[in-house]
């Protein structure tokens, strides 16, 4: 049967692939019923809120207040959204040094202001700015009080039974599902000593993975051809996405030296990285993840990431924030702060909607403040993606 020009079939997809002016509302129909919602998962995709950064500086919650605008609005007009889970992807921390148990507890303190969403629907990262000392314990500050695994829920607040979809894996690397969407989430090790790692003058900036996550990462793709990877770490890929190449973390003095701009000049930390993912174990631009992900075009889905704080109009590199590279979209969801890295840092998030049935995902960027434009959805910035396949919804947990 035809619909016009339009087959039966043809009609049901462009039907469940509808946009309207007041926000993405997808509709399921056929010729002989009524249209009627599809189901969407709302992903909220945050990072950077170097906490300690903000209170110090400006007394500003830089976490509490994003969670409070998207649950009841903002003070400068932003409205409040609806989201099903959140990401923080890192850098929770705003310590130049290792950060300690009283910034920890200003995070699980800003956590609580959410009122519509428990603690555990927050799913969580550590960044460069999280990572301890080497002669300390491994990561002890991210373990004990960001704890993605709820193995320490006397100070993070975090019980695992609560997780509304249930994490696998350690604190380093873990996955989660939401239908045939599969989380891969891993953490970045800027926790060891020099080069990779943190100095006596601060925390080096260069992104680093060990080989072991890489190796679980690797068969975790190819376990698993038939769902959609979002793979996710504080640092994005190299020459993805806004000043992500070469060098493009700093600028260069009248005098021709480097000095820090998007990120801290580090000489001694691998500055030629300070930008991207640089690090596996002690390789230096292994490139580990962008030549597998060139031999296999596709092989996932979404790489989300952060670390390069700016506003969404920046295109250092020509790239923006939202890019398409073998065949995988990179997001860089940007920062929280307003006062690390102040030169650059406007605060805001991006939320993604994923529809039943359908491959393409609506990305929204939300604007925490009105110090680039006024608060709220930036709808220059939104962007419609591809997925390699749609989005298949399960019945949600309990």
């Amino acid at each position: 049967m035809t619909i016009g020009k339009l087959t039966r079939r043809e009609f049901s997809v462009r039907s469940a692939q509808a946009v309207t002016a007041g926000g993405l509302v997808s509709v399921v129909a056929t010729a002989d019923e009524a249209p009627r919602p599809a189901k969407t998962f709302r992903l909220w995709a945050t990072s950077d809120a170097h906490v300690g950064t903000d209170l110090r500086h400006h007394k500003r919650e830089s976490l509490a207040d994003a969670i409070r605008q998207s649950e009841r609005g903002g003070d400068q007009g932003g409205p409040a959204f609806e989201w099903d889970i959140a990401l923080h992807l890192g850098d929770s921390s705003g310590n130049q040094g290792a950060p300690q148990d009283d910034e920890g507890e200003e995070v699980v303190r800003q956590f609580r202001a959410a009122r519509a969403h428990r603690r555990e629907h927050f799913y969580n990262l550590a960044g460069n700015h999280d990572a301890t000392f080497a002669d300390e314990e491994t990561q002890w500050w991210f373990r004990k009080w960001i704890d993605p695994t709820g193995e320490n829920t006397k100070y993070s607040g975090v019980d695992a039974k609560n997780r509304p979809y249930p994490v696998e894996g350690t604190w380093e690397r873990y996955t989660f599902r939401v239908g045939n969407l599969l989380f891969a989430m891993m953490s970045d090790r800027n926790d060891v000593g020099p080069p990779v790692g943190r100095g006596s003058r601060g925390g080096y900036p260069a992104g680093a993975v060990t080989g072991e996550t890489f190796s679980w990462w690797k068969d975790l793709v190819r376990a698993n051809p038939d769902s959609v990877i979002i793979s996710a770490h504080h640092h994005m890929l190299k020459e993805t996405t806004v000043a992500s190449g070469e060098w493009e973390g700093f600028k260069k003095s009248r005098d021709g030296k480097w000095q820090s701009n998007y990120h801290g000049y580090y000489p001694q930390g691998g500055p030629r990285g300070a930008s991207y993912l640089y690090w596996l174990d002690d390789q230096p631009d292994a490139q580990a993840f962008e030549s597998y992900l060139a031999a296999k075009p596709g092989a996932i889905d979404l790489w989300l990431g952060a670390h390069t704080h700016t506003h969404p109009e920046d295109r250092t590199g020509g790239r923006g924030h939202i890019e398409r590279k073998w065949d995988v979209n990179f997001v860089n969801v940007a920062a929280l702060t307003k006062c690390h890295g102040h030169g650059h840092s406007t605060p805001m998030s991006r939320l993604f909607t994923f529809t039943d049935g359908s491959p393409r995902v609506r990305v929204q960027c939300y604007l925490h403040t009105s110090q680039f434009q006024p608060q709220g959805w930036y709808a220059k910035a939104e962007r419609v993606i591809e997925l390699g396949q749609p989005f298949q919804m399960a019945s949600r947990p309990a």
